[in-house]
Parts: C-alpha cells; sequence; structure tokens
C-alpha cells in the first residue's frame, strides 16, 4: 500500500523558515557576484557568509514596526554582519528577493508534484493491466452504450496523466527563472552580471525582461496548469462515485476497517475521499482564475498580487499534493466488482447490440433511415418492458427477411467489440 499523506513535505517548502533561508541564499550570493566585480572585498564576503543568520520571531517583530517584511529581513541578517552590513542587499528591490525566492519555492513544489503524478501514473498502469479485459457497459449521456472495458477506463486516465506530466514539466520550466535587476527591471544600480551568476547557482534562468516584478502571466500558466491536472482527478474521483452508486456498484473506493460512512445509517459506505477531490478541485480552479486577474498590474508594478499569491500558490500546491496521494490512494485500493459489471452489462436485454444490427441491415441493402426505423421499432419494445431485443427483432416481419437467428447471434458477440483492446493499450504505452 502507498503510505499514508505526510503533510509536512510539501508545506515546509512554504514555510518562513525555507522562505527566508533562500532569501539569504541570493543576498549571500549577491555579495559573492559583487565581489567578482570587485564591488566588495572578497575577505567581507567570507566573513558574511560566516555570520550571516536570521531569526524568523525576530523578522516578524520588526515588521511589526516596518510593516514590510523584506526591509525587516535585510534589517534582521545585517544585525548580525556589524560594519560589512553595508555590503548586503547593494542595488536590489524587494522584489527582485520575493519573485526569485518564490520561483525557487515553486520548482521544488513542482519536483514533489512531478513525483506524485510518476506515482499515479504507475498506479494506474498496474491497475490498467489487471482490467484490461474486464467487460463493462460503456456510458453516454449517463444511458447504457456500447461494451468497454473497466481496463480502457484506467488506460484513458494513465494516458491523461502523462500528459499532465509532460505540461507540469514545461509549467516548471516556466516558473525557473529569476530576477535581479532593479526597481523598474533597468539594472540602474546592479549589474546583469550579478543576476547571470546568482540565478545559475540557483539553477534558474534570468528572465529575458522585467519590470520591478516577473510578469505574472508566468504565474497564470502554471496555476492553470495545476487546475487542470485537478480537473482531471475530479474526472476520476466522479466516474468512481458514479459507478459506487448502490444501483450500479460497479467499483467502491477503498473502505477502512472501522470506518463509519453515516452517523445515522450503519450500512453507508460514501464515496468521501472521492467527493473531497471533487470539492478540492474547485479550490485549484478559483486560484487559477486570480492568476489571471493579477497579470494586468499598475506601469512597472502595483502590489495587489501579491497578497493573493502569498495564499494561492502555497495552498494550490499543498491541495494538489494532498489531492494526487488521495487519488494514487483511491486507485490503489479500489474495488472492483467485475459480476456487478456484467449483471449490468445485460440489463438493457441486448439493447447494446443495436448499432452493429443497424449496420449489419445496411450491409443487406437497406438505407441507413429504414434500417434505423427497424432497429429503432423493436428496440423501443425493449425500452418499454417488452421482452428482449432478440425476440423483438426476429418477430418483427421486415427484419426477417433480411437477417436469421443464427446471424443475429453472431452480430450479438462481446468479444467483437473488444477486439482493439490490446491495440489501444499499445497506443498508450501500456
Amino acid at each position: 500500500m502507498i503510505p499514508r499523506y505526510s503533510l509536512p513535505q510539501m508545506t515546509s517548502i512554504w514555510q518562513d523558515e525555507n522562505k527566508f533561508r533562500i532569501m539569504l541564499q541570493i543576498e549571500l550570493l549577491v555579495c559573492q557576484a559583487h565581489s567578482k566585480l570587485g564591488l566588495v572585498p572578497a575577505e567581507a564576503v567570507e566573513r558574511i557568509c560566516k555570520k550571516a543568520r536570521f531569526s524568523v520571531k525576530r523578522i516578524q517583530e520588526i515588521e511589526k514596526k516596518t510593516q514590510h517584511d523584506i526591509v525587516a529581513f535585510v534589517t534582521d541578517v545585517a544585525n548580525s554582519l556589524g560594519k560589512d552590513a553595508q555590503y548586503l542587499h547593494i542595488g536590489l528591490t524587494s522584489s527582485d528577493l520575493l519573485d526569485t525566492t518564490l520561483n525557487v519555492q515553486l520548482v521544488q513544489a513542482s519536483d514533489i508534484l512531478l513525483e506524485d503524478l510518476k506515482k499515479l501514473s504507475n498506479v494506474l498502469a498496474k491497475k490498467a493491466r489487471q482490467y484490461r479485459d474486464t467487460v463493462c457497459i460503456g456510458r453516454t449521456h449517463g444511458v447504457h452504450a456500447e461494451p468497454t472495458t473497466f481496463g480502457l477506463k484506467l488506460a484513458l486516465w494513465y494516458d491523461e496523466i502523462k500528459r499532465h506530466i509532460e505540461r507540469l514539466k514545461r509549467a516548471k520550466e516556466e516558473v525557473c527563472c529569476g530576477k535581479l535587476s532593479g526597481a523598474v527591471g533597468t539594472y540602474s544600480n546592479i549589474d546583469p552580471k550579478v543576476e547571470i551568476y546568482v540565478c545559475k547557482k540557483l539553477g534558474l534562468r534570468p528572465v529575458n525582461i522585467a519590470t520591478q516584478v516577473i510578469q505574472r502571466d508566468i504565474y497564470a500558466y502554471y496555476l492553470s496548469t495545476l487546475a487542470g491536472i485537478g480537473a482531471s482527478l475530479e474526472k476520476f474521483a466522479q466516474e468512481i462515485r458514479h459507478l459506487q452508486r448502490t444501483e450500479v456498484l460497479e467499483v467502491e473506493e477503498p473502505f477502512a476497517k472501522g470506518q463509519k460512512g453515516s452517523s445515522a445509517m450503519p450500512h453507508k459506505r460514501n464515496p468521501v475521499i472521492c467527493e473531497r477531490i471533487c470539492g478540492l478541485s474547485r479550490i485549484l480552479r478559483a486560484n487559477a482564475l486570480t492568476a489571471f486577474e493579477n497579470i494586468a498590474l499598475w506601469h512597472e508594478r502595483d502590489i495587489s498580487h501579491s497578497s493573493v499569491e502569498r495564499i494561492t500558490l502555497p495552498d494550490s500546491t499543498i491541495v494538489l499534493d494532498y489531492m494526487l496521494h488521495k487519488c494514487i490512494e483511491v486507485i490503489e485500493g479500489l474495488i472492483v466488482y467485475p459480476q456487478n459489471m456484467a449483471a449490468n452489462l445485460i440489463k438493457t436485454k441486448g439493447l447494446i447490440f443495436s448499432q452493429r444490427v443497424l449496420i449489419a441491415l445496411m450491409e443487406k441493402g437497406l438505407s441507413r433511415p429504414a434500417a434505423y426505423d427497424i432497429v429503432q421499432r423493436c428496440a423501443m419494445k425493449t425500452w418499454q418492458g417488452q421482452g428482449d431485443f432478440r425476440t423483438n427483432l426476429l418477430a418483427d416481419p421486415v427484419f426477417a427477411r433480411y437477417i436469421t437467428a443464427e446471424q443475429l447471434d453472431k452480430l450479438m458477440d462481446l468479444n467483437f467489440y473488444l477486439r482493439h483492446v490490446k491495440t489501444i493499450f499499445r497506443k498508450v504505452g501500456l
């Protein structure tokens, strides 16, 4: 079984300790870059790297007075450096630290999410192979359509997750950038070589151009990608919820020993994990919308995006990480009822073969409208409870002129519908 979800791994990325640690790393790298340019004595940089410290508690105390988090951070670090503090934060603006730090955090979060997606992909692949030939009814508009297999449902999800892995890789690449170009992005008080040096050390690329901030279309793309992944997880969970309904009961999400489904009704086994996944996907879509609202800032920047992103970016990565872990838990522990799938397959008494019968009549020379009328006439009798489809077809005098009982039995063969399943599995790489 997949280990139970451990929340701190993702949340630790967004804790102040990690954020300020990255900021300090950037400040030290800037000092090193300035030293290489001859602007800061090498011995001062050595002392700064040894002595530089921060305290989250002290920063918070200073911020209460300054009402500015970066001023509070720089002040606290400067207090640990003595006279060498004169070399700290030279040429930088707050957003140089904030945006570059944010992107390091997003890269860290992306690595966790990519690992989650790969685990889900592997679980889906295993289950898809297991149920490749388990026949079930396919439904369109919620109504029985034609036979498929449960393995094909899972293979579809597997293929979708593979696409999301590639999308998240591209989104990670989008945010894998840094900016150290000053108050309005013109490098007025800092050499562009500093940005190149620092970004390289952080594993980022320098943005081509910025204002005071990295442009927010990058974050809109990122959050849209997370929302897209969440929407797919909702799709999977919703399918399981439908298939778990009492009158269907083809699959069930895991139900642990001692778990309770209802405070009032002891018999209940509710799809609560899948419902939770569906609900949380709404948060991801809402957060993605705010990211689009953040794109249009005033001139070279205002601060309207900042308060939003301090909620939406951490929350979206944490929520999606949680959703992925829960989805893995559901798929791996999924309870499948092939016997119910078989029972549901015959509930419509042969109507699932209607299209093949239609085509067979057309192959006998009938026009589509004429063939359709015959098949629909017999199908509606079955639909209304007047016998099974086969009997109604053979009792129809027009139909009987074209197709014999033996030919009809061959048309009503499940194997015909499943003959390309292996081909589809090969196409998706299973």
